[in-house]
């Protein structure tokens, strides 16, 4: 399967991933959440930066963390521990401190010819 991550622009996820010091990407809810338990090692990631409408960069899902009901001091520890490889914010941090959370460690990061996309209404963020 492929999977698309919308890289957020103000933090520059995108030229952080491009330049090989972001690894590892984050989403997190309240409960599970595609793409909670549905990423897999060796499938493809495809970036695009939000508010564009282009996939501008690929990877390849080296590993997968899945988590669920974790306490508050476990959300922080994962974080913490994780972020020499996400490089999130302070706000970022904020923003990803959730009970269910899916880290996803990642390879062979290469720009590719920008393609077109088209977000639909049935797609999750």
């Amino acid at each position: 399967m492929v999977h698309l991550v919308y890289c957020d622009d103000k933090s520059k996820e995108l030229n952080k991933i491009l330049d090989g010091s972001k690894t590892m990407i984050i989403r997190g809810a309240a409960g599970r959440k595609i793409p909670h338990s549905r990423v897999f090692k060796y499938e493809i990631l495809y970036f695009m930066q939000k508010g564009t409408k282009k996939i501008s960069a690929r990877a390849v899902v080296k590993d997968v963390q899945n988590f669920f009901k974790l306490s508050e001091d476990e959300i922080t520890k994962i974080i913490e521990d994780n972020n020499f490889k996400l490089q999130l914010t302070d706000k970022q941090k904020e923003r990803w401190h959730k009970k269910c959370l899916c880290l996803v460690d990642f390879i062979n990061v290469g720009e590719i010819t920008l393609l077109d996309f088209d977000h639909q209404g049935n797609m999750d963020d």
